[in-house]
């Protein structure tokens, strides 16, 4: 058990619990929720859920169960495609259902462990459970996604994505149909303020800036192409449920579960179509695509009539 005492900032007098352990501690804001849950936060004596606000100059006791960090187990995934490989990066092709990375909480399939186990060696860089990853799919998101295979690929991949220099194009089928038909959606995305789960559009957010395309209209939805400049977590899904237009087959986020069902998904309709970076030891602009996995074409296929 681990334990550490200390006067609540002036700077976070009235912040929710959760968010203040993470910025005190250093912790995720869903551990430090796990810890208010379990009793573990006590300011001035009293017991305080993950939802509770602090009070400046009160006394904070904040006890926790250290928890060993999630490790790469190397698990085979027979549908984790390899688009492209060579001594620097892999590209991968990223099934539904697998994360790209372990994290606590999560206990399925991962990019890294099927990398692994595939016989992959990957860049040391970066935090344990995160080596050679440079950037991220939703668990419930196809696609294409880039794992350095060295240090240098792993420092040149990470500070393109940071200096946007690396082209992210997805394909979403989304309810209802945008008006206008292309734009720009600029709007900043932090933690949903109730929900410790989801994201949303906040004032307090970060930058976040998606362009959108219509591809193809149907009754109720469209299929859209998105361009990212940045790279949000849930961007997309959120940017397009503010704008009314949620993500088909994604119910955190406002879809309509009888469309979901008629088209038979069991996941948001969000799929990582291309992916183009200078390659970081040549610098030969690369471009990778993939098509879409079964699920998402047979929902499309009803949308079209085919």
């Amino acid at each position: 058990m681990e334990s550490r005492s200390l006067p609540v900032p002036d700077g976070l007098d009235g912040a929710r619990v959760d968010a203040a352990l993470a910025k005190m501690l250093g912790f995720s804001r869903t551990f430090a929720a796990e810890i208010a849950d379990a009793g573990g936060v006590r300011l001035d004596g009293r017991g305080l859920s993950k939802s509770d606000k602090l009070r400046a100059g009160g006394w904070l006791d904040v006890e926790w169960e250290h928890k060993r960090g999630p490790e790469v187990v190397p698990v085979l995934v027979p549908d984790l495609g390899i688009a492209y490989d060579d001594d620097d990066i892999v590209v991968v092709d990223k099934p539904a259902g697998v994360a790209a990375h372990p994290s606590l909480g999560w206990e399925g399939p991962t990019v890294l462990g099927a990398l692994a186990a595939a016989g992959f060696r990957i860049a040391t860089t970066g935090a344990a459970e995160r080596q050679g990853v440079v950037h991220r799919l939703d668990v419930g998101t196809s696609g294409l996604m880039v794992v350095a295979k060295t240090e240098h690929a792993y420092t040149s991949l990470k500070r393109a994505f940071k200096e946007r220099e690396v082209d992210k194009i997805y394909h979403a089928v989304v309810q209802g149909h945008p008006d206008p038909l292309s734009g720009t959606i600029d709007a900043p995305i932090g933690r949903h303020p109730t929900h410790s789960w989801k994201f949303a559009v906040t004032p307090e957010g970060k930058d976040s800036v998606t362009h959108y395309e219509t591809l193809e209209a149907f009754p109720g939805a469209s299929l859209l192409e998105i361009h990212l400049e940045t790279g949000r977590t849930h961007q997309i899904r959120v940017h397009m449920a503010a704008h009314r237009h949620p993500c088909v087959g994604d119910p955190l986020y406002g879809a309509d579960p009888t469309l979901s069902a008629r088209l038979g998904l069991t996941r948001q309709w969000l799929h990582a179509h291309e992916l183009s970076f200078a390659h970081p030891l040549t610098g030969d602009w690369v471009t990778f695509t993939s098509d879409y996995p079964v699920d998402l074409q047979h929902a499309l296929d009803i949308l079209r009539g085919d």
